[in-house]
């Protein structure tokens, strides 16, 4: 048994001491002697005394107190054989008598049948295996003489029977115990299942993984979706481990072939059990792998393939070295439940990782957009300020004639309709840039207002229109950034000017919610239709009401304020219905 084994062993001690007991106890009642103890093997090479029935003084001074292996193994080396029991004549004994932990106050006889303080009578407990899993001693018969023939065979009957009972109690304390560390393992693994990395996801679950079923290693391969690659490997920051591409391959064909069908396979010399051995691996892939096992000192392998739903993601590959080549189904069932956890944390870190291509490529995508806008802006800038210089000089002329003064104010309405859609082109280019820097501050959204609404006080005066802001007392602070949140309220009450007609109201709210900031800005307009409201924020988007159209403008506003308040992290909704005016409600990040 491996010492990892062995020290599970004591740490269920307390989990089953009360039937070693009971034991114990039972053979003081029957077997004519006036102690019994069991002791049980550590992983540190002793037996540590678990249970003492008969003498509170023997108790008092065994319990707990462990002996070597070795001195016991010599001792036996010496003893008599009487079946099960081993009887070494105090003559005979080589342990020193100070470490026998105790030893009955009895007096010395002459003859040579009495029982002598010093003799020991042992019944070691074998596993079927050959290993030495405890011992049981019997001391101070009741009649202080040596067991002779019958009393020996009667002793031997308990000894078996105690066997049997010692090897149960340990059997079910080793099962509880990996049901326990098992079970303890799968909660880390679900624990850490919502990262996203699975070199993280090794990271932490690894030491869970390896001391929830014994296991002196692992590692995962993980497949491509295409299944066409052998895909990727992940070992434990520090160990080095490589497996050979045709191993990788039997690997990923196992795995599969397992995931079908559930199950776990289980890889040792001479031992390649569950499904593999039936399924499509052949005696040369046997041979392969185990020919990997013994290049990495690996002498028992539990391979367990990784899944989420029909499809199989990969596999995970826990290992052991020495005798204990066998995985029980307590471990089994255990580690295919972990292949189920896995298999979805593969399968959100697959679509997490195809998500994050997509935005990058979608933030190269804008900033090329953004780029080819500021460009064929500038570049059209140019051009045009010469087309309106040109126009000017021409309205100077005094003796144009009236067609003539018509074709050059046709030409400067265009050039001043492609100004204005050049300046909202560079501005779209500005802030759509997703490599632009962004640095957020507290601002106060009742001053960014206040100004909007002082640059458009003769627009309002020239349509006669109402214009109510309800100011809070205090300041209004959202996170942002000044010029963006001034092109956002700025182009959403210039708006509301230009599709109000004359005597209209216009009304502004500014609120303090839990965690964000409102302002509503709401007028008694053209309305939108439903059909435009779901373009509204479109680029280039123009409405097919007439009377909308009729107003100059390059369908660039309103997206201008989305992506600004995309960038602070805000939103932007829309009330309306055709001809009852329109009401649109920003959300922004509260500063405080």
């Amino acid at each position: 048994m491996s010492e990892t084994r062995t020290q599970s062993v004591s740490v269920a001690a307390s989990v089953f001491v009360d039937a070693l007991q009971n034991i114990a106890d039972g053979v003081t009642e029957l077997a004519g002697f006036e102690v019994a103890a069991i002791s049980v093997a550590r992983g540190d090479g002793t037996l540590e005394m678990i249970a003492v029935a008969g003498s509170s003084e023997a108790r008092e001074q065994l319990m707990h107190h462990r002996t070597p292996i070795s001195e016991i193994e010599q001792e036996l080396k010496q003893a008599e054989h009487w079946g099960d029991l081993r009887f070494v004549p105090h003559e005979r004994m080589t342990v020193a008598e100070d470490q026998l932990g105790w030893v009955p106050d009895l007096p010395v006889s002459q003859d040579p049948d009495a029982w002598h303080p010093l003799d020991l009578l042992m019944a070691p407990i074998y596993d079927d295996s050959g290993g030495l899993r405890g011992l049981m001693s019997v001391d101070v018969p009741v009649d202080l003489r040596r067991p002779d023939a019958e009393r020996r065979l009667r002793l031997q009957r308990y000894a078996h029977q105690t066997r049997r009972a010692v090897l149960t109690a340990l059997e079910r304390a080793e099962l509880a115990e990996q049901v326990r560390l098992a079970n303890a393992a799968r909660s880390i693994v679900r624990q850490v299942t919502s990262e996203l990395s699975l070199e993280r996801i090794i990271e932490v679950a690894q030491p869970a993984l390896t001391a929830g079923f014994s296991a002196t290693g692992l590692w995962i391969q993980t497949f491509d979706a295409d299944h066409e690659q052998l895909g990727n490997f992940y070992t434990p920051s520090g160990t080095d481990i490589v497996l050979p591409d045709e191993m990788r391959r039997i690997s990923r064909n196992a795995a599969h072939y397992l995931w079908q069908r559930q199950e776990v396979g289980v890889v040792a010399r001479g031992l390649i059990s569950t499904g593999i051995s039936s399924g499509d691996l052949s005696r040369h892939d046997e041979a392969r792998i185990l020919e990997a096992m013994d290049a990495i000192d690996v002498t028992s392998m539990l391979f367990v393939p990784l899944g989420a739903g029909p499809e199989c993601l990969g596999n995970l590959a826990l290992t052991r070295r020495g005798g204990d080549l066998d995985w029980n189904s307590v471990e089994r069932q255990a580690a295919l439940d972990i292949g189920h956890d896995l298999g979805r944390a593969l399968l959100n870190a697959r679509l997490f990782e195809r998500e994050r291509k997509l935005v990058e490529e979608l933030r190269a995508l804008d900033s090329y957009k953004s780029r080819l806008i500021a460009t064929l802006a500038h570049e059209l800038k140019n051009p045009l300020s010469s087309v309106l210089g040109h126009v000017e000089m021409l309205e100077a002329i005094p003796d144009l004639t009236g067609a003539t003064l018509n074709s050059v104010g046709a030409i400067e309405r265009g050039a001043v309709r492609m100004q204005r859609l050049i300046d909202d082109l560079l501005v779209l280019g500005r802030v759509a840039d997703p490599h632009k820097p962004f640095v957020a501050f507290p601002i106060d959204v009742v001053k960014v207002i206040e100004e909007s609404l002082d640059l458009l006080r003769v627009s309002f005066e020239r349509k006669s229109l109402k214009v109510i802001f309800n100011r809070p007392e205090h300041p209004v602070l959202a996170l942002g950034d000044a010029a963006g949140l001034d092109l956002v309220f700025g182009n959403l009450i210039s708006n509301a000017v230009k599709y109000t007609p004359e005597g209209g109201t216009i009304t502004i709210d500014a609120r303090d919610r839990v965690r964000r900031v409102e302002v509503r800005v709401a007028d008694t307009g053209l309305g939108i239709s439903e059909a435009d409201r779901a373009l509204l924020f479109e680029e280039f988007f123009r409405s097919n009401n007439p009377a909308a159209v009729a107003q100059p403008g390059t369908g660039l506003g309103l997206v201008i304020v989305k992506r600004v308040l995309e960038r602070h992290g805000g939103t932007i909704t829309v009330e309306s219905e055709l001809g009852e005016g329109a009401a649109f409600t920003v959300n922004l990040p509260r500063a405080i």
